[in-house]
């Protein structure tokens, strides 16, 4: 019989770790997921313990090879994705972080980065990273931890400490400290990385007083970036894949061509428009960023975040108690009165993508003595689908090339399960939404680079071939009721952006 040829994907998330092992057509075979600790040392501070980054990863993978009965010389590669933005630096030579890893809600720099806006830096940031200053990104958390941890800067120049994303830091663990480096995807994060020219920028480095020595290596999202200790997973693995989460997800869903848009809904919602390899400078308040690089060849996507999308069902379930879990939250929001138009903005936490307002606050409008918890879950997966119509407009106005060419949205994440979502969503977008037979896109993705570097997997263009649809979503609500709607949902953000 054939040895199995088999490729491991860790899938590091903002809550849990998963290893997922698929097989060489890429079907999974076997899986484990392990939540950790979430810290709030302050408010609005986020913050994850090293070690439970770690360890939850190791202990994940050993359970994936367990139950799936494999062995390391039955894995041909390693395949990375994670969580973006958020920022570890760590000894390089015990290998032990200097301070928690500061995650990527985490808003503690906010003054920092308004700071730097209002001394005229946004143009250079946005023009080098097709970013926009923000705490959301990895520079500012680097300077917080330089100069909140004694003696960590000068540590620091003498190339004592490292940086690095989560990639970076499991990566650095797996291969035992021989490897510091990162992918293109991960790096174009960190909002000190030239997007344009592919490397770390200097003058950006210089801004915020972050030495060069720090800084990870930055190579292709397909190669080979070493191989695991052979005593973690009982034997050398190859290391041949990474990228950050939401890019994972887009090879995942193979959007490969220019003009293909996939979304994901999790926590929050990232939506990404493939606009090939050219970088599109955005006017409506969207990121510039690398989707893939393959080969020294870089792709790149504009991208949309909403900050809360599952939180808005989470919010449901925990906050409002109208629910028991969140699966709960279609069938009622089925229930609504039609003849109530109830909206809500969700801004927890400030919002995203097109608006960027951090000091907005959530807002319900339309509310009547009728109104109910079947309105208010109906009000919540709203406001994901017009979210995402904001986002996929200013796409359209951003990049002319999409204009009167017909828009699908692929989607994935764990809101797609719902199907009055996702035809709620197709009809707010006046779109069709197509769902993947496989869900784990993001975990799908990281196996795909990895087994391209390892020569199990095509290339992109035979990889897109096999990517299958479970179910397509065709928008049904007439156009002047749609209009209605949207109409209702503009004047509600209206009301709730901050008068700053």
């Amino acid at each position: 019989m054939a040895a199995r040829r088999m490729i491991l994907a860790i899938d590091q998330g903002t809550t849990s770790s998963r290893a997922i092992l698929f097989d060489e057509n890429l079907q999974p075979v076997a899986s484990a997921q392990q939540e950790f600790a979430q810290h709030y040392p302050a408010s609005g501070w986020v913050e994850h313990e090293a070690e439970d980054l770690w360890e939850s990863t190791l202990s994940v993978c050993r359970q994936a090879l367990a139950r799936a009965e494999a062995r390391a010389g039955e894995v041909a590669a390693i395949g990375i994705t994670n969580q973006r933005e958020t920022t570890l630096v760590w000894d390089r030579k015990t290998g032990q972080a200097i301070h928690r890893a500061i995650v990527w809600q985490d808003r503690r720099t906010a003054e920092r980065c308004a700071a730097l806006e209002a001394e005229g830096h946004g143009r250079l940031v946005t023009e080098r990273t097709g970013l926009r200053i923000d705490p959301y990104f990895s520079g500012t958390k680097i300077a917080w931890i330089l100069d909140h941890v004694p003696g960590a800067r000068e540590r620091a120049r003498r190339g004592e400490l490292a940086f690095g994303t989560v990639d970076s830091f499991l990566l650095w663990r797996l291969t035992g400290g021989r490897v510091h480096a990162t992918d293109a995807t991960n790096a174009s994060r960190t909002m000190l990385f030239d997007i344009h020219k592919g490397g770390w920028d200097e003058e950006l480095l210089a801004l915020l007083d972050i030495p060069a020595a720090m800084l990870p290596d930055v190579r292709d999202c397909a190669a080979h970036f070493g191989d695991s200790e052979p005593g973690l997973l009982g034997g050398a693995i190859a290391i041949r894949g990474i990228a950050g989460d939401q890019q994972a997800a887009t090879v995942g869903q193979a959007c490969f061509e220019p003009g293909m848009l996939k979304s994901t809904y999790g926590t929050g919602c990232f939506a990404l428009l493939n606009t090939g390899t050219r970088a599109v400078t955005s006017q409506n308040r969207l990121l510039s960023t690398i989707a893939y690089q393959l080969k020294g060849v870089r792709h790149y996507a504009l991208e949309g975040s909403i900050f809360i999308a599952g939180a808005a069902v989470q919010w449901l379930r925990d906050g409002l108690g109208i629910i028991e879990k969140a699966s709960d939250s279609g069938p009622l929001a089925a229930k609504a009165d039609p003849g109530q138009q109830v909206y809500l903005v969700p801004a927890f936490t400030g919002l995203g993508a097109p608006h960027w307002d951090a000091n907005a606050r959530g807002a319900m409008f339309g509310l009547t003595r009728n109104t109910g918890p079947r309105e208010f879950a109906r009000a919540a997966l709203d406001s994901v689908c017009f979210q995402t119509l904001d986002l996929l407009e200013a796409m359209r106005s951003d990049w002319p090339e999409a204009d009167g060419a017909e828009t699908v949205l692929r989607v994935d994440g764990g809101m797609v399960a719902s199907d009055w979502t996702m035809q709620r969503l197709a009809d707010i977008l006046a779109a069709p939404v197509d769902r993947p037979q496989v869900l784990e896109t993001t975990a799908l993705g990281a196996a795909y680079l990895a087994g391209l570097d390892a020569g199990l997997l095509p290339e992109p263009t035979q990889f897109a071939d096999r990517w299958r649809l479970e179910r397509r979503f065709s928008p049904s609500l007439a156009e002047e009721t749609r209009r209605n709607h949207v109409a209702g949902w503009r004047d509600a953000v209206r009301r709730t952006l901050s008068a700053g």
